[in-house]
């Protein structure tokens, strides 16, 4: 048997009518900038999660960027984060010529431990922002996040790229800072057919500011307040996307269903010992946009489990602070024990919403014989 780490196909074969009526409508149309669909899935998506504004953008990537210039990052400021996250959360605050200060993880969740931040905060002048990472589908501890920026003043931009649908304490991702920001690459749990991305906002001021620059910085045509970006969703991206989220919600049910028969066939298999399953905290609710394990011989096991058909991923497997773009930080390996300690150890399996359960039994039945040999 082959198990595949994420199988796009097996949704789009489903839904495969519906997308190509709606691309053909806007091939039909000929507006292919800014038009009906991408109205439509800003309205559609700020309901969805729950905030007032929804600003569609071209990319993840760009969301995080033009949040934290809506919230005024500039060169010379400092935004603290997480050094255990895709590159594009620390990468879009040195786009800007600020400084990523990194904060370390709490190692059950793999999301910034808000003590070390309020730690980090108290002793570090300058900081404009933060951005917590709401990492494999879980969000991070919010409350205590909030607070101490509230007290200083800091904007709250959540990295809700891998968590579209996550709930903590009842509110949703992108709904609970000052601004959130989605990616739509075709491996997120709300994947487009390319890049994509949207920004959420309670903020009437930000939202118009936002709105801004992703065209240039322009609100009238041809006229330019201040150098933006040409950052736009395109309607096709915007009409898979609206096909897509009408099936979004059944599509988590299921990958929340896949995460429960994992952790009971591995308890059943006896490898809690062996392997450390994920924590998801009582006042959250988890979309597994991966299901991550733990393990010592991660890249050992990584290797077995391909050679038995098995794909599996690693996210991720250099800490930001090591990665050699940003030695200039002068951070030093040790600095943030509990990520480095995360990056050698952690390991994502096929989690998809059309994964079978034969197909999970085989994957547990494989780490389970790469532990018992």
């Amino acid at each position: 048997m082959k198990v595949q780490l994420l199988n796009l196909a097996a949704q789009y074969n489903k839904i495969k009518g519906e997308v190509l009526r709606e691309i053909k409508a806007v091939c039909d149309s000929q507006h292919y900038v800014l038009g009906k669909n991408v109205a439509g899935l800003e309205t559609e998506i700020a309901a969805y999660c729950g905030a007032r504004h929804a600003i569609g953008v071209a990319s993840g990537t760009d969301a995080i960027l033009l949040a934290l210039m809506a919230a005024g990052v500039k060169q010379g400021d400092k935004v603290a984060t997480t050094p255990f996250t895709f590159f594009a959360t620390a990468g879009s605050i040195a786009r800007l010529g600020a400084t990523p200060v990194f904060v370390d993880i709490d190692p059950r969740t793999y999301n910034i431990d808000p003590d070390a931040l309020e730690t980090v905060i108290k002793k570090t002048k300058g900081i404009k922002a933060v951005i917590p990472v709401h990492l494999y589908g879980q969000c991070a501890e919010m409350a205590p996040i909030n607070a101490v920026c509230k007290k200083k003043r800091i904007a709250v931009i959540e990295d809700a790229a891998q968590s579209i649908g996550a709930e903590y304490r009842g509110k949703k991702a992108g709904s609970i800072g000052d601004i959130g920001c989605f990616s739509f690459y075709p491996t997120k749990n709300l994947g487009c057919f390319g890049d994509g991305g949207m920004v959420t906002t309670d903020n009437d001021r930000l939202a118009e500011r936002l709105r801004m620059l992703r065209v240039h910085g322009s609100r009238v045509r041809y006229y330019h307040d201040e150098v933006g970006a040409n950052s736009r969703l395109d309607e096709v991206q915007a009409a898979v996307l609206r096909v897509k989220l009408k099936y979004l919600d059944k599509w988590t049910e299921a990958r929340v269903r896949n995460a429960e028969r994992y952790t009971r066939l591995f308890k059943k298999a006896g490898l809690e010992g062996a392997i450390t399953l994920p924590h998801v905290e009582e006042w959250n609710r988890s979309v597994y946009n991966q299901y991550v394990i733990r393990v010592k011989k991660r890249d050992e096991m990584r290797g077995w489990l391909s050679g038995e058909g098995v794909g599996s991923e690693v996210y991720y497997p250099l800490c930001l602070h090591m990665q050699k773009c940003f030695r200039y930080l002068g951070y030093r390996k040790g600095a943030f024990p509990a990520s480095e300690a995360a990056a050698k150890e952690v390991l994502a399996l096929p989690i998809y919403a059309e994964l079978k359960p034969v197909e999970q039994e085989y994957v547990v039945a494989k780490v389970a014989e790469f532990h018992n040999r």
